[in-house]
């Protein structure tokens, strides 16, 4: 060995071990969820009392009530969420309680998906070039883009979502993550047995909508990639809240809503089963709008429907205190997830223009 390859190694060396003694953070590991389109009310109210049973808004008359109304809001909530408010509430985190004067917002004043998708994975809003949902290549760079660019990271960083239009707000093609969104099949060069059974049902399960699919297909392709393929950073979008609330469907969308929170709790508990993931991951869970509070308005969102910017975030995992629900006072926005996400794996986020991280996710606070 010459002399030449032999200083790069003592620096390689020298410079890991500078990194294994700084971090001080014991995530490893990092999955974010978004649900699109549901409301903070429903997280911390449960079913609105106004669309519950609301004949104008459900299929049949009272086909809700035993399933998912009781007259305390927080037996309400429990019961749509058993996973969120059986385990996330005693060993994470929960903010969005805006009764309770606790404020998560987006930064972007367009309240739909696209530019609340590119803010929460960018770190800032961008309204002057983020102005539609239109197939175009999100000129931003996301935290899963750089963390791609890492060589701790390079192909460990994988996507699934419902929306088709995720390949674009990654920008697939210029970060080289691979995107299975929308109607894509798995397309490895060795498929298992499960994603071939996917690929087949996908084909033949449609569902409602010409460009989100449903959101088992989106969860058990992602479920599988984590049995088999061991991503290090994973994004999941499931899809079906928005678009069943868009329809009028309040009881499709109040149906889905449980049934994630059911994929939340597989999830988990597939990570905490993997000994490559146990206490090792954390798990950050959000949605990108919010929508309106009356009949008409709950359809929609955007700049013109009041209360539409209002989010939501859960967090879990070995950095993070468990809180349970958040009560006092606050603001915090979606675009500080980004830099929150490098500071638990022990990084420095490279995005200057980016949100400050969510220091109380942390139990270690550094400056990032």
């Amino acid at each position: 060995m010459n002399s030449f390859k032999f200083i790069l190694l003592i620096l390689l060396f020298f410079n890991q071990g500078l990194f294994a003694q700084s971090k001080t953070t014991k995530t490893e590991h990092v999955v974010l969820v978004t649900l699109d389109g549901l409301r903070w009310q429903e997280l911390f109210q449960g079913a609105d009392s106004l669309f519950v049973d609301d004949t104008g808004m459900i299929k049949n008359h009272g086909s809700l009530l035993e399933e998912f109304w009781h007259t305390d809001p927080k037996v309400r909530r429990a019961k749509l969420f058993p996973f969120v408010w059986g385990t996330i509430s005693q060993q994470g985190q929960i903010y969005g309680n805006r009764y309770l004067g606790v404020k998560v917002d987006t930064q972007n004043k367009l309240w739909f998906s696209y530019p609340g998708y590119n803010e929460l994975l960018s770190g800032s809003a961008d309204d002057i070039r983020i102005r539609s949902n239109d197939k175009v290549p999100n000129p931003n760079k996301t935290f899963l883009e750089y963390l791609n660019e890492l060589p701790a990271y390079q192909n460990k960083v994988m996507a699934f979502g419902g929306w088709d239009v995720f390949p674009f707000i990654i920008n697939e093609t210029r970060s080289g993550i691979p995107v299975n969104a929308g109607f894509t099949s798995a397309n490895r060069s060795s498929l298992s047995e499960t994603e071939k059974l996917l690929n087949r049902l996908q084909e033949e399960i449609r569902g409602p909508w010409e460009s989100v699919r449903l959101d088992p297909f989106t969860h058990h392709y992602a479920l599988e990639a984590i049995r088999s393929q061991k991503p290090s950073i994973l994004y999941i979008a499931y899809g079906e809240t928005d678009d069943w609330a868009h329809d009028g469907r309040y009881d499709e969308y109040l149906k889905s809503a449980k049934q994630t929170d059911a994929y939340l709790k597989e999830l988990w508990e597939t990570i905490q089963s993997d000994p490559y993931y146990q206490n090792k991951t954390t798990l950050l869970i959000t949605v990108d709008h919010g929508r309106g509070t009356t009949k008409a308005s709950w359809k929609s969102h955007g700049a013109d429907v009041p209360g539409a910017g209002q989010v939501w975030l859960l967090a879990i995992g070995p950095d993070t205190p468990p809180l349970g629900e958040i009560v006092e006072e606050g603001q915090w926005y979606s675009a500080m997830l980004p830099r929150t996400i490098f500071g638990l794996l022990g990084l420095d986020y490279p995005e200057t223009k980016a949100a400050p991280e969510w220091k109380e996710i942390l139990r270690q606070t550094n400056s990032k």
